[in-house]
C-alpha cells in the first residue's frame, strides 16, 4: 500500500509542474513617445535679438521653450545661416539655456525632447538676428533648399527640374533673387535669365544621370545673403 501511494504521489506531482506555467516576470513599461516643445524665446523673425554683450563681437542669448509631455531631457541646436556652423547644447534638463554667440548675424534654433525611448521629436525652427553694432538695416535670411532636397536622385519632367527655396526677410522688404546653377561648384557665373528672379523657383535644363550644384543669393536692395551650395542628382 506505501508503494502505490508512493507512486501516486510521484505522479501528482509532475501533474502540477507540467501544468504551473513559467513565471513570466515583470511586464517592461511603455515608453510613450517624447511631446514637441514650443519655442517662446528668441521670438521668430526677430530683427534685432540683443542678447546681453559679453564682449565686442558676442553676446549672450537666453533660450526658452515650453516644456514637453513624456521628456525627460532637451537638445538645444543653433545654426549660423551665414556658415551653417552649428552649435549644440545636449542634455538640458530645464526649459531654458543661456548661450554665447557671435553678434550681427542670423541664426536658426530648434529643440529636440528626449527621454528612455528611441524616438525623439523636435520643435519647429525658428529664426533671429543677433544685433550688432550700429546695424540698421539687416540682410534677408539666406534662402534654404526646399526641393530638390539636399542629396536626392531626380526624376526629370520634359528634361527639366523645378528648383525652389525659402527665405524671409525680417524688415518685409520685397526680394530679389540670383540662382547660380552648374555642374562644377554652383559658384559659376549664372545666366542672365537666372537673375533678379522674383519669385523663389526656377525650372532649369538638365541631363540625365548628372550630378548638378546651386545655390541662391538674396538681395532686399540694399543687403544680400548667400546660401549654402546645395547638390542633387538626376536618373
Amino acid at each position: 500500500m506505501k508503494s502505490i501511494y508512493n507512486i501516486l504521489s510521484f505522479f501528482l506531482f509532475v501533474f502540477l509542474v507540467s501544468c504551473g506555467g513559467s513565471d513570466p516576470g515583470p511586464s517592461t513599461p511603455t515608453i510613450n513617445n517624447p511631446g514637441k516643445s514650443v519655442l517662446i524665446a528668441p521670438a521668430s523673425g526677430r530683427t534685432c535679438e540683443e542678447g546681453t554683450n559679453t564682449t565686442t563681437t558676442q553676446s549672450t542669448v537666453s533660450f526658452s521653450w515650453n516644456s514637453a509631455s513624456d521628456t525627460d531631457t532637451y537638445d538645444l541646436k543653433i545654426t549660423n545661416l551665414n556658415t551653417q556652423e552649428v552649435t549644440t547644447q545636449t542634455g538640458i534638463t530645464t526649459t531654458m539655456k543661456d548661450v554665447t554667440l557671435t553678434r550681427g548675424l542670423p541664426y536658426s534654433w530648434t529643440i529636440t525632447s528626449k527621454n528612455k525611448g528611441t524616438t525623439t521629436t523636435v520643435s519647429d525652427t525658428w529664426k533671429f538676428y543677433l544685433a550688432g553694432n550700429g546695424v540698421t538695416n539687416y540682410a534677408p535670411f539666406p534662402a534654404s533648399a526646399v526641393s530638390p532636397l539636399p542629396g536626392v536622385v531626380v526624376t526629370p519632367t520634359n528634361g527639366n527640374v523645378t528648383l525652389s527655396w525659402e527665405t524671409s526677410d525680417v524688415e518685409g522688404s520685397a526680394l530679389t533673387y540670383t540662382l547660380y546653377f552648374d555642374t562644377i561648384d554652383g559658384k559659376q557665373s549664372p545666366l542672365d535669365t537666372n537673375k533678379n528672379l522674383t519669385t523663389k523657383s526656377k525650372a532649369v535644363a538638365v541631363n540625365a544621370n548628372t550630378v548638378y550644384y546651386w545655390r541662391v543669393i538674396t538681395s532686399d536692395g540694399n543687403n544680400i545673403s548667400t546660401s549654402v551650395v546645395y547638390t542633387f542628382k538626376t536618373n
